[in-house]
């Protein structure tokens, strides 16, 4: 909307660069383990580190070091909260971001009692790490409105009403650790591939080729971590912000057997799609969701099962052979064919202002004249 006035008001507008985002994670990650023996990476742009044993009037200054140090060494702010649990250090990162005079950095339970309550009743419940908007929604209306009024409820009655998981929420934030570290990370409980598309999209030969590129990448990711799906969801979703017609469909696939065969996903994602796309909408997003993971090659036998163990096999090297294929050459090398063979796509994302990846790809190194 503002786009002409863009340049005279010195604005940059970026597209998304999910490679450098990834890359960049990776590197921060690599950076922060060397503070701490335990790191539990928690998402692309948040971690947990262990401090136990860390003399706590040193606390503020290695969380300065740590923040000075990926500054220099990647560019990137970043905040640092500590605290005695995990909830109360998110809640303490909170602090840290949206308060200025803390210059990045909050130790929480360096505060006197007096100065942590007051901060308690000035921030909102829905600041707290695992309270959603769905569930803030419900303890506003029993007039838990601020973190203060949340941490006054009785533990006990909270997972009577609600569940176990807001009950540890509670206690930790009243300084009670429940929820321990864990650097295993886990595998993930679902994988999901969707994207908005660079324009509204109205055919069905589109959507096809647009979920076939979102499962094959979810499929790549699903085998990355050993696992296999054992269902499919795919929805797709029109625009809220056009006045158009809305339409919102989704649809969750149960499969005989656990699967990590693109092919086979992609088969089944395109047969829904067929039951959930109606002509005349226009789309504004598509994706793809993997569902009831289990570690690959563990499933329940079925005896009226066609796949023989041959089957099977040729469809694991057949993946294998996809997969190095695709790191060496690129995604674009050997897709599915309902891929479609046009090179430019009119639904992809629109990327024209991508900043250039510096530090993964060769040709876009930075040049000095």
């Amino acid at each position: 909307q503002i786009k002409k006035q863009a340049a005279g008001l010195g604005l940059i507008a970026l597209s998304s660069n999910y490679t450098l985002y990834a890359d960049m994670s990776s590197r921060m990650m690599h950076v922060l383990s060397r503070f701490s023996p335990l790191q539990e990476v928690y998402s692309i742009d948040e971690c947990f580190l262990d401090l136990t044993g860390i003399e706590e009037a040193a606390l503020p200054v290695l969380a300065a070091v740590m923040r000075q140090t990926i500054a220099r060494e990647l560019g990137l702010p970043v905040c640092v909260g500590i605290a005695s649990t995990k909830t109360r250090a998110k809640l303490a990162n909170h602090f840290a971001k949206k308060t200025p005079e803390l210059q990045g950095i909050c130790h929480l339970e360096s505060w006197s009692r007096a100065r942590r309550l007051e901060a308690f009743r000035n921030w909102p419940v829905n600041d707290v790490w695992g309270v959603g908007r769905r569930l803030s929604a419900r303890l506003e209306a029993m007039g838990c409105v601020q973190v203060a009024d949340l941490i006054r409820r009785d533990p006990k009655s909270l997972r009577q009403s609600f569940s176990v998981n807001l009950e540890r929420t509670v206690r930790e934030l009243r300084g009670e650790c429940c929820i321990p570290m864990d650097p295993e990370n886990p595998p993930r409980d679902s994988i999901q591939s969707a994207r908005s598309f660079g324009q509204p999209v109205t055919e069905l030969s589109d959507l096809r080729e647009a979920l076939t590129q979102y499962m094959t990448r979810a499929a790549e990711k699903l085998r990355a971590d050993g696992s296999q799906a054992g269902a499919v969801e795919v929805f797709l979703k029109t625009s809220p912000f056009r006045d158009t017609s809305q339409h919102a469909p989704a649809a969750t696939v149960p499969l005989e057997q656990p699967t990590q065969d693109t092919l086979v996903l992609v088969r089944i994602a395109c047969e829904t799609l067929e039951s959930l796309y109606r002509p005349g909408y226009e789309y504004a997003k598509a994706g793809v969701r993997l569902l009831d993971l289990s570690p690959a090659g563990i499933s329940q036998g079925d005896m009226l099962s066609k796949e023989s163990p041959e089957t099977e096999k040729r469809s694991q090297n057949l993946m294998e052979t996809l997969d190095a294929i695709r790191k060496r050459f690129g995604a674009e090398a050997c897709q599915p064919g309902t891929t479609g063979i046009r090179v430019a796509k009119h639904w992809q994302m629109q990327r024209a202002n991508v900043s250039q990846r510096f530090t993964s790809q060769w040709d876009e190194l930075p040049i000095a004249k």
